[in-house]
């Protein structure tokens, strides 16, 4: 039986499309998210990777595209949330336009938030915390799942162990795994899987709907450099777009 890692960013939602840092903002996906999302499972199908587990961010947006995914599958499949998958913690900029912070900080600043391993943006203030802690997506996490703010670099760390106690055990059974995460949580991923430095880690986009797979070896661990979009075509020009718009 071939073991594979299949990493999927969730489809576009109703913040990307409207240019906002989502963060940790409970959206939904828009009617392209969706459409996104069937494609995304229909190239999983016809790559005849068997599925029987999928990993996925408590965050409506991934749970909804993980939900589409798991109804094209050919068998039933398992699901597992687990918060350490969440997007990053944009702090004071979650729900701002990201034109609005670029007019306002300056681009130097707007692309050292936005694109840096370890520059964290202004923390959350209080009413915005509440506001976001209040979320039914985000009530009875853990106080780790409630950064005020968060730099990339704080992303790998949260999700390294998600790699080990989730995804690994899982693969070393024999099963499949599908990890459904948002634009950051899925770059510290890579960069986790691939050991990136900074400047790769820089220059790395995950498009959405695009699923990236990855080689296992016998032990369960993925095998670094392997990843490959099951549509690389499709996955380059979504990738041109996305470095166009500023990147993920």
């Amino acid at each position: 039986m071939t073991v594979r890692l299949i990493l999927l960013r969730h489809g576009e939602s109703t913040a990307n499309a409207d240019g906002l840092f989502t963060g940790v903002l409970d959206v939904d996906l828009t009617d392209l998210g969706r459409a996104q999302s069937v494609l995304a499972g229909r190239l999983i199908r016809e790559a005849g990777l068997d599925v029987s587990s999928v990993v996925c961010s408590p965050l409506s947006r991934a749970r909804q595209t993980a939900a589409i995914v798991m109804s094209m599958l050919e068998g039933p499949a398992d699901l597992v949330v687990d918060w350490r998958l969440l997007e990053r913690s944009y702090g004071a900029l979650t729900g701002l336009s990201k034109h609005a912070v670029l007019e306002m900080f300056g681009r130097n600043r707007f692309v050292d938030w936005r694109r840096s391993v370890d520059h964290a943006p202004p923390p959350l203030g209080p009413d915005l915390l509440r506001s976001l802690r209040s979320q039914a997506s985000l009530v009875g996490l853990p106080p780790d799942a409630e950064a005020v703010t968060e730099c990339l670099q704080d992303v790998i760390t949260r999700v390294r162990p998600t790699i080990r106690d989730t995804i690994v055990p899982r693969l070393h059974s024999g099963q499949t795994v599908l990890v459904v995460g948002h634009g950051n949580s899925l770059r510290a991923l890579v960069a986790a899987l691939d050991d990136l430095d900074d400047e790769q880690l820089r220059r790395l986009n995950v498009p959405s709907g695009q699923p990236l797979m990855y080689r296992v070896r016998s032990d369960g661990t993925p095998i670094a450099g392997s990843g490959e979009y099951l549509d690389a075509m499709s996955a380059q020009a979504a990738t041109v777009l996305l470095e166009a718009q500023g990147g993920t």
